[in-house]
């Protein structure tokens, strides 16, 4: 395996097991993302659906690392979700420091995108 596969298998899995973890707190409306969802304007149900979006958006990341075209598809369309999860909460008033793991996330998901066309 060379060294674009290796990173791409990593950050693959850190960055799916984070989104799997969030997105199942939504479908889950555990109270802290229940709270977060009215924060932003969301109702719970929407935020449960953001929550199945993003449970997809991870299968489709791992299915990427066996057929890349899932895989860019899939950080395509998560890289768009996290850059609507940073306009919410800008327009929500919340402080930099909440923007920021939404923001990494995204940086992060930009990464499997540059690595899985790189891998293509």
């Amino acid at each position: 395996m060379d060294a674009v596969t290796v990173g791409l298998v990593v950050l693959t899995v850190v960055v799916g097991l984070v989104l799997a973890a969030a997105g199942g707190a939504k479908v889950a409306a555990v109270p802290d993302m229940c709270s977060r969802a009215a924060h932003l304007g969301f109702s719970v149900s929407s935020y449960r659906v953001i929550g199945v979006l993003e449970l997809f958006g991870v299968a489709g990341l791992l299915a990427g690392l066996a057929w890349t075209p899932i895989g860019i598809a899939a950080a395509t369309g998560l890289v768009a979700m996290m850059v609507g999860a940073v306009v919410c909460h800008v327009r929500a008033g919340d402080r930099p420091i909440e923007v920021v793991p939404a923001v990494v996330v995204g940086a992060a998901l930009a990464a499997v995108l540059v690595l899985q066309v790189q891998a293509a």
